[in-house]
C-alpha cells in the first residue's frame, strides 16, 4: 500500500469553500476536464445533527500508462468513483470519502478529503489517498502500479488546487454580483413605494 497526502490553504472562508465545492467540476474549472460526469445518487439531511450526506458517482477520463494498459487490457481510460460527502455545519467541516469502482478487483483506492476553517478568511484542505494494488504475489508489479497512481494523484493535486481556485474566484464574483442586483432591486422598490406614497 502507498499513501499520498496533501495539505493546502485556500484564502476563502469555509462558507465560500463549502458552497463552491459543489461546483468543483463545472465549466468554471478548466483543470478538471478529466471529470466527464457527476451524478448525484442521494442527498439527505440528518434531522438530529444537521449533517448533509450526499452520494455521488463521478466518471473520469484519463489515459492510463501504456504498460499498465497492456498488462490489464484495454478500456482503462474511463473510470468511475463512488463518493460520499458529509457537510457538518456545526463543526464546519466538509468530509468527502471516495473509492474506485472501476478495476476494484485489481486496485483499491480510498481517498479522504476534509475542508475545515483555519480562521474567518482561510480554509484548510487535507487530502489522503491509500492506494493498494491487488496483483497477487507480484510485489514488483504492485509497487509499479501504486507508484504510478501516487504520481497521478500528485499531478492532479496541483491542477486541482489551481482549478478550484478559479471556481472559488468565480463564485465570489457571481455571489457579489447577485447581492448587488438584490440591493439595486430593493432600492428601486423603495423609490417606487416613495413615489406612490407621495
Amino acid at each position: 500500500m502507498k499513501v499520498f497526502s496533501n495539505t493546502e490553504t485556500f484564502n476563502y472562508s469555509w462558507e465560500e469553500v463549502s458552497t463552491a465545492n459543489w461546483r468543483k467540476y463545472c465549466p468554471w474549472n478548466e483543470k478538471s476536464t478529466h471529470v466527464i460526469a457527476v451524478d448525484t445518487i442521494s442527498r439527505n439531511v440528518d434531522p438530529e445533527t444537521g449533517i448533509l450526506r450526499t452520494e455521488r458517482l463521478i466518471t473520469c477520463r484519463q489515459a492510463a500508462p501504456e504498460w499498465l494498459k497492456s498488462m490489464m487490457g484495454g478500456g482503462m481510460d474511463e473510470s468511475q468513483v463512488f463518493e460520499t460527502s458529509y457537510v457538518d455545519p456545526k463543526t464546519k467541516t466538509v468530509t468527502m470519502v471516495s473509492t474506485n469502482i472501476t478495476w476494484s478487483n485489481l486496485l483499491n483506492v480510498q481517498e479522504t478529503v476534509v475542508y475545515s476553517p483555519l480562521n474567518a478568511h482561510q480554509t484548510k484542505f487535507h487530502q489522503e489517498a491509500q492506494i493498494t494494488a491487488l496483483a497477487g504475489g507480484w510485489q514488483r508489479i504492485k509497487n509499479s502500479i501504486e507508484d504510478t497512481l501516487v504520481k497521478r494523484f500528485r499531478e492532479n493535486a496541483a491542477k486541482g488546487k489551481e482549478g478550484f481556485e478559479s471556481v472559488l474566484a468565480m463564485s465570489r464574483r457571481v455571489f457579489a454580483e447577485e447581492r448587488e442586483r438584490e440591493k439595486m432591486g430593493l432600492i428601486r422598490e423603495q423609490a417606487s413605494n416613495i413615489r406612490m406614497a407621495a
